[in-house]
């Protein structure tokens, strides 16, 4: 299961319900104590995460002694669920689904003296009686109602399945009059259903900004702990036979020293006996990580310890997912630029983004470094700001970029003013454009350069990250002369052309054409793409590359895009560009970036 969504409501400063949707992705930015802790810590209780309880004071001050509500939406949800030998159901099957079709789980906190957690399911669920409360009911409850009822029973474990038996019911209900209704999950099969769900439930780690960063923080000394058991496992039948010889030694000098005893007082000697009250252990390995020069962790600077600590954090959740047998597992990290310089902040986010890139992964995390935020994906970022009245609330969508960029400050690359804006699609085809640039000017110096050459500004059209949005916004506004350069896709209904067909009109200060193959991918060379992913694969000028990879590495689309670009399109020779744009329509596109340029 995937977390798709939380709403919170009278959880510390979150008065309200208050929505936060969730990503492979989810980047959560506004200024310091506005809630971004609050919503991730939200989450830890939900999930029972180890030191997270909700207490009293969790409980927003302006409607204390009332319900605390942490709800979560999930996708990808498991077909069939075991609730016993003969007892096989489904959420579907048990109305346990939203109007949306997903799950979404509520559990209502009652924090007095002694907190108490009610667990219910948001379901558009049957309100026609007999049917509403079926999940509630025991075997022999439920059999009442088919006998009086004259209801016929069938299905796998007939009358012994309570399963079986609510079908039945349901079936003979002509109008099951579905409305939204919270189920609860506390007892009976609703309680069975619930149990067994835990066991899909991602798993769930924060990392927290104010943690410590020393030898001793249990996620640095657990996987230690962890690596030693494992490398113990490994030599246990050595480790055993030094046990034997251990005890056999012992019991020898043991057994003299008896020997001797009962020299002198052999009634005291008869009373002895040799025994091991313990088997020997071998626990007293410490490991830890050092540098070059036996340098601990504890003595290296804030900014290492926080990067290995954080590497540590993503080790243990790794341990823990496995030993759950959980598939899913949400990264939630609270101000990941805390104490790393500029640079290092750029490889975490790189880092990160290509993590949330992996199956069954979630990435969940806070800022407000305007550094970190202009290089998080545009659709990834929620804005937390508080209302008039100081309630907090979450925004999200491309409105949300100029709240951001100035609460944030983030402002657009300090270069010169541009002549002319080279537009592209995406990120990927930047990355892409800037390779085979290099490649042309092998051989022909004249091709402009789009990287350094100070009268070229590249815009990325759509996706991007908050940087691309600001520099567009900032471009666009400049009246540049422009070249356009878009993938043709669909061969029969190109989605660009009418932009294009426009876009020409204003020429010549204006030029704009689609890819005469499908997509930029498609002028990699199939050589260079196996070879530096070490994959075995083959296309055409038509078929969907990024898509063909993705599946022979077993990646998402988004990742393989990015390989391709990143590896393939560094690979590539110039006689192999050559070879796969033989009538040197990327040779053109430069020249009329130049025309425009001169």
């Amino acid at each position: 299961m995937k977390l798709a969504k939380v709403v919170v409501e009278n959880f510390r400063g979150y008065r309200d319900p208050t929505e936060l949707n969730i990503g492979t992705l989810t980047s959560v930015i506004g200024c310091n104590d506005v809630g971004k802790s609050s919503l991730l810590e939200a989450l830890a209780i939900f999930f029972e995460t180890d030191g997270f309880k909700i207490d009293s004071q969790d409980l927003n001050v302006e409607r204390r002694g009332e319900l605390c509500t942490i709800s979560c939406t999930f996708s990808h949800l498991p077909t069939q669920l075991v609730l016993d030998a003969q007892a096989n159901t489904a959420l579907a099957t048990e109305y346990l689904l939203d109007s949306d079709g997903l799950l979404t789980i509520v559990k209502r906190y009652e924090c007095s003296s002694k907190v108490k957690c009610n667990v219910f399911a948001r379901a558009m669920h049957p309100t026609a009686v007999p049917v509403n409360e079926l999940l509630l009911l025991k075997n022999a409850q439920l059999k009442v109602i088919v006998k009086d009822n004259g209801i016929a029973v069938g299905g796998t474990g007939g009358a012994a399945s309570n399963v079986a038996l609510r079908e039945a019911i349901r079936q003979s209900v002509s109008d099951l009059n579905l409305q939204e209704q919270f189920i609860p999950l506390s007892s009976e099969d609703g309680k069975r259903i619930w149990d067994v769900l835990q066991g899909y439930m991602p798993t769930f780690a924060l990392f927290r900004s104010d943690r410590p960063s020393k030898d001793d923080d249990p996620e640095v000394s657990d996987p230690m702990k962890v690596a030693i058991q494992e490398a113990l496992k490994t030599v246990e039948p050595k480790l055993e036979e030094i046990r034997e010889e251990v005890k056999r030694r012992a019991i020898e000098v043991a057994t003299r020293t008896l020997e001797k005893l009962r020299e002198m007082d052999s009634s005291l000697a008869n009373q002895l006996h040799p025994t091991f009250k313990a088997e020997p252990k071998f626990d007293g390995f410490k490991l830890s990580l050092t540098g070059d020069d036996d340098i601990p962790i504890n003595k290296r600077g804030s900014g290492v310890r926080r990067l290995i600590l954080l590497n540590f954090f993503r080790a243990e959740v790794e341990r823990k997912r496995e030993e759950a047998g959980t598939q899913n597992v949400i990264y939630a990290i609270e101000e990941p630029e805390t104490s790393l310089h500029p640079d290092k902040q750029a490889l975490l986010i790189d880092a990160l983004m290509a993590l949330s890139d992996a199956p069954h992964t979630q990435i969940l995390l806070t800022t407000h470094s305007p550094g970190l935020a202009a290089r998080l994906p545009a659709e990834s970022i929620r804005f937390v700001s508080r209302s008039t009245t100081n309630h907090p609330f979450v925004k999200e969508g491309p409105d949300v970029l100029q709240d951001v960029a100035s609460a944030l400050g983030v402002t657009p690359d300090p270069r010169p003013r541009p002549k002319v804006l080279l537009f592209v699609e995406g990120p990927h085809d930047v990355v892409f454009l800037q390779h085979v640039c290099r490649l042309l000017r092998q051989n022909d110096p004249t091709v402009i350069c789009i990287e350094t050459d100070m009268r070229v500004a590249v815009v990325i059209v759509g996706g991007g990250n908050l940087l691309h949005w600001v520099n567009k916004q900032y471009l666009q506004r400049l009246e540049c002369k422009e070249v356009h350069v878009y993938d043709r896709d669909d061969a029969v209904n190109p989605k660009y052309q009418p932009y294009v067909n426009e876009l020409n009109i204003r020429a010549p200060d204006v030029w704009a054409t689609l890819t005469t193959k499908r997509e930029l991918e498609n002028y990699l060379h199939p050589h260079a793409v196996n070879s530096a992913l070490g994959i075995s694969v083959a296309f055409t000028d038509d078929c969907d590359v990024p898509q063909i990879v993705a599946n022979a590495l077993g990646c998402k689309e988004s990742k393989a895009k990015k390989r391709l670009n990143d590896e393939a399109a560094n690979l590539m020779t110039l006689a192999e560009l050559q070879q796969q744009d033989p009538n040197g329509e990327i040779k053109n596109w430069f020249a009329q970036v130049a025309l425009r340029a001169a």
